[in-house]
């Protein structure tokens, strides 16, 4: 009986940590959040401010770059290698865009090791 015990739990353990090594779901994915006014005058020059949470800042794992589109045009890209880590989770960079028309933001940052959780958009109104 104590025979068929021993191979039963090992299954099972291996089961479990293959479930939550693998699992998506528990991926810890960078996110950004933009902060930028709902509209504003044409030549207006804004402040567009990108905020990126992520649980770790180490070489190992760590935000690996940020970026910036205005209106489908990649404005800036932020890369931090492992040797240059952002100073702190969060952090926040920020842009001045002027408003010529209505404005499209995206935002988007990566994990090194489980990617993006996807772009963040804001639309600025141009009056």
């Amino acid at each position: 009986m104590t025979n068929l015990r021993i191979p039963a739990v090992i299954c099972a353990l291996i089961l479990c940590a293959g479930i939550f090594w693998t699992t998506p779901a528990m991926a810890d994915k960078a996110a950004v959040t933009i902060e930028a006014p709902a509209d504003t005058a044409k030549g207006a020059e804004i402040t567009i401010r990108l905020t990126v949470t992520h649980s770790a800042n180490t070489e190992r794992h760590h935000v690996e770059w940020l970026k910036i589109w205005v209106n489908g045009q990649e404005m800036n890209k932020w890369e931090f290698p492992s040797s240059k880590l952002p100073e702190a989770i969060p952090f926040i960079r920020e842009i001045k865009v002027k408003a010529s028309g209505d404005l499209e933001i995206k935002g988007e940052a990566s994990c090194n090791v489980h990617g993006s959780k996807g772009p963040a958009t804001v639309k600025i109104a141009v009056k």
